[in-house]
């Protein structure tokens, strides 16, 4: 144990080999004594032009600063990520950058085209909506053919590929093609229908892959609607169909022009048409066996259905009257029209599509389900009815199709159940365009069962319904066929009811309203035709009552207040057809011809439509239509209310859009002209006389009583046929018009202008010149009442003159020298005013005593006036005296 202890304390005493330091927890260590300093300072090295963004700059590049020409390499890379973001890449940039797709569109093309095929979903999907968003849209302008053989050399091995969606896909890329450049479509059209029944055969994906079919029928639909199919030969209200049932692309190939052989077409549509039916049945269990049929099975279905609709019209249509679209085709379909139709569409292969209507599954449908077998329905009647024109139909079939349109035209519950009023309308308008030919083939009980359903449809639709638009053209058809053909008999237009919706038609423009100019204009046309053969098909009496309801579309008025009607909102050809309507009717009553003058003296009427009316009128007028004081009162009307602005004339203005003073000139020389043809001048004049005074004396506008004026000297002559009593009246009324003349058209200091007054003062005094002409008493009589201004005399004012004349003397007295001077200058008045020598000399007198009277008070200026227009009268006179 001592040995132990005394060895310890040796060893503590013996050195530390290394002193450990204890430091401080969160100090920074100092360097170590032996620490070699690693830091290596240099400067940059600048090298220009050896940046890669200098390279770029002034390119279009992408948000990765990629350039279009890189994007485009990209899109060849193994990776399919990487093709994906090339494709957004260049979307991006020629959104940005539109010039680019300008320059480079061929070659942009050419590169993208090889990922129609790509094996990658999403690639695929890219540049689907990389061509449908930015390329297509952009080279819509441009040549069409560069881009169609670039395209469809690809869009063609796409759809030879193995994989079955690369396939459906490609018909994907034709149907956006097309969508585009349409005429594309029968340049390969043969090889497209050959595509779509190799990929319609394969049956394997119907109900696996419905969504992809649904877009490979959807193209099909599309390239079908191209053909040659036109609906000419279901009327005009074929045009009401829908737009997936027309002429989807309003695509105009005009055959003449291009000299494309159909006869292949004919042929692949040949064998088309039994795969179509096939793959439509193929669909059919799932209506009996599922208890709700999904919507992508619905389309694919209804897509099926249009594709033989299509088809089935380009057949009729080839085996019609169309032979200037058909001229190409091979030598055996061209010995007979029918052997197309007959040749092509097999009985035993529609027979199977007639075993499956109508569709009707064993289970409860819902609405939409109800709507949508509806609709499948429709289209199979329509196939129907396009093949029944002139051909021997089984009568239990045709009992079949005949009792389902009665039930659809009538609302009907079908199948236990009720269709949606709008979707029901909607699909219903296409099977309303074959009512009037169906009629013509159906026995005598059906026509009155399928004219009776018609009318159901006609009166319950909605007025701004597209079913009504469609019903007012069948209804055109029917009553007033345009070619040969007689649709109806006397019984058949007991059916119809013609006093029930002729008179609704007056009543169906006041609902319409301005709003639906479409369904206007079909009501007008409608009405139009009834009235130019009311006397043939349909009684006057009903025809003439319409004008009792139709007032209130013209103009209506309550409480004196005039509410116009859609009359003057319409655009101008819809106004000039309801025009046109008023001819027709036996007889046009005194409110109606109101509510037309109303509309007339409208400012915001349009001349051609005034004139029009006019026209009409008196043209209804010389048909016996309208009575002669009706007549008469319309004229006197027009010229009495029609507002001329402005009010005061510049001769100088230019009157567009801001006057309608030439406007009334024409009238005026329209009405004078017109009046002046009713009957003899001596008696229209007798009837005319006190009522042209009357207007006259009231206190009217200058361009008004200047209408007048001129009506009257038009139904004057010479000597005049004036009694004495309208002498004397008129020369009470003229001296205040001469002085509004004066005064509405002021002298200017301009000598540019003064011409133009000078010219435009004759105008409206010219007409007056001609009364004195006529009468030497009237001018006797004027110039005295002038006189009588110069003297101030206000007991020979008449109550009706203190407007106009009751102004400061001074003024009245220069207004007064104006008129004479005007009626001095003129070479003709002059010889009659020597008559007057004595009327002239006291008004002068009367200027000479006012001028030096010092009972009259006025201003040293308004004496100098005075005085300047003495002198000048004076000058004026004197030149009489040399005559």
């Amino acid at each position: 144990m001592v040995k132990n202890k005394a060895q310890s304390k040796k060893q503590q005493k013996r050195g530390v080999d290394f002193k450990k330091i204890r430091r401080k927890i969160g100090r920074k260590l100092p360097p170590a004594q032996n620490a070699t300093n690693t830091e290596i300072k240099s400067k940059a090295i600048i090298l220009p032009e050896q940046s890669i963004a200098s390279e770029k700059a002034g390119l279009a590049v992408s948000k990765k600063g990629l350039t279009l020409k890189e994007l485009l390499q990209q899109t060849s890379h193994h990776n399919a990520k990487v093709r994906k973001d090339a494709l957004i890449g260049i979307r991006d940039i020629l959104l940005k950058f539109p010039a680019e797709l300008k320059l480079h569109k061929l070659a942009v093309i050419e590169k993208l085209r090889e990922r129609i095929s790509d094996d990658d979903k999403l690639v695929r999907e890219a540049l689907y909506q990389l061509l449908k968003s930015v390329i297509f849209p952009g080279c819509k302008e441009d040549n069409k053919g560069p881009i169609n053989s670039l395209m469809m050399t690809y869009i063609f091995n796409a759809m030879t590929h193995m994989a079955i969606e690369v396939r459906l896909m490609a018909f994907k890329f034709f149907d956006l093609l097309i969508q585009y450049f349409p005429s594309c479509f029968l340049l390969y059209a043969e090889k497209i229908l050959q595509n779509y029944e190799d990929i319609l055969q394969k049956n394997k994906f119907y109900l696996q892959d419905k969504g992809r079919l649904k877009n490979a029928l959807a193209g099909l639909v599309r390239c079908l609607s191209l053909l040659p199919c036109s609906n000419q030969e279901e009327g005009d209200s074929l045009s009401y169909n829908d737009a997936t049932r027309g002429s989807l692309h309003a695509f105009d190939l005009d055959l003449s022009d291009k000299s494309i052989d159909l006869s292949g077409v004919v042929n692949k549509l040949t064998d088309l048409l039994p795969i179509l039916v096939s793959c439509f049945q193929d669909f059919s269990p799932l209506i009996h066996s599922m208890a709700h049929v999904d919507v992508q099975s619905f389309d694919c279905m209804s897509f099926l259905l249009q594709s033989i609709d299509l088809v089935v019209r380009f057949f009729v249509h080839a085996s019609g009257n169309n032979q200037h679209d058909f001229q190409n085709l091979a030598p055996a379909y061209k010995k007979n029209n029918l052997s197309i139709c007959d040749q092509s569409i097999s009985a035993v292969t529609l027979r199977k599509l007639w075993d499956e209507f109508p569709l009707s599954p064993n289970h409860c449908l819902s609405e939409k389900d109800g709507d949508r077998y509806f609709m499948l329905n429709i289209v199979i009647t329509e196939i129907f009815l396009h093949l029944s024109y002139g051909s021997k139909l089984s009568p239990a079939l045709l009992e079949r199709f005949l009792e389902f349109i009665e039930s659809s035209l009538s609302e009907k519950i079908h199948n236990g159940r009720e269709a949606g009023k709008v979707h029901h309308e909607k699909h219903l308008i296409s099977l309303v365009a074959f009512i009037p030919k169906l009629i013509m083939q159906v026995s005598v009980a059906w026509k009155s069962r399928i004219l009776q359903a018609f009318m159901t449809v006609f009166e319950n639709c909605s007025p701004e319904s597209s079913m009504k638009l469609a019903c007012l053209s069948i209804v055109e058809e029917m009553l007033l066929p345009k070619q040969n053909c007689l649709y109806l008999d006397p019984k058949d237009l007991e059916i119809l009811n013609h006093s029930t919706w002729i008179g609704e038609l007056p009543k169906l423009l006041v609902l319409l309203g301005d709003k639906h100019p479409l369904h206007v204009k079909a009501v007008l046309r409608l009405q139009l035709r009834v009235g130019q053969t009311a006397n043939l098909k349909t009684p006057a009496k009903e025809y003439e009552n319409m004008q009792y309801f139709i007032r209130a579309f013209y103009c209506t008025y309550s409480n004196g207040t005039v509410s116009y009607g859609p009359f003057m909102r319409l655009p101008r050809d819809i106004q000039e057809l309801s025009v046109c309507c008023l001819y027709y009717f036996p007889f046009l009553d005194k409110v109606l011809l109101q509510s037309l003058a109303s509309c007339c003296i409208c400012h915001e009427l349009e001349p051609f439509i005034l004139f029009r009316i006019m026209e009409v009128l008196h043209s209804a007028y010389k048909a016996g239509h309208i009575q002669i004081a009706d007549y008469i009162s319309f004229f006197i009307t027009l010229l009495s209310r029609f507002h001329v602005y402005p009010e005061k004339i510049d001769p100088s203005e230019k009157h567009e859009g801001k006057s309608n003073r030439g406007t009334f000139k024409s009238v005026v020389r329209a009405v004078c002209s017109w009046l002046s043809q009713i009957g003899d001048d001596v008696l229209v004049l007798q009837m005319l006389e006190k009522i042209v005074l009357d207007e006259i004396s009231h206190k009217r506008p200058v361009d008004n009583i200047y209408g007048f004026i001129r009506l009257l000297i038009t139904l004057d002559s010479k000597p005049t046929r004036l009694s004495e009593q309208t002498i004397n009246r008129l020369s009470e009324v003229l001296p205040e018009y001469f002085l509004d003349v004066v005064n509405n058209i002021p002298e200017e200091d301009d000598e540019s202008t003064k011409f133009l007054i000078r010219q435009t003062r004759d105008y409206y005094l010219l007409p007056c010149f001609f009364l004195f002409d006529r009468s030497n008493m009237l001018l006797n009589q004027i110039l005295e009442v002038m006189e009588s201004f110069i003297r101030g005399n206000a007991l020979s004012l008449l109550p009706h003159q203190k407007g106009a004349l009751a102004k400061d003397h001074s003024s009245r007295i220069l207004s007064v020298v104006s008129v004479l001077l005007l009626v001095l200058g003129d070479i003709k008045m002059q010889k009659l005013l020597l008559s007057c020598k004595t009327e002239i000399r006291n008004i002068l007198e009367s200027m000479h005593t006012l001028e030096s009277s010092e009972d009259i008070i006025m201003t040293i200026e308004e004496r100098h006036k005075m005085r300047s227009a003495y002198d000048i009268l004076t000058a004026a006179v004197s030149t009489l005296e040399y005559h």
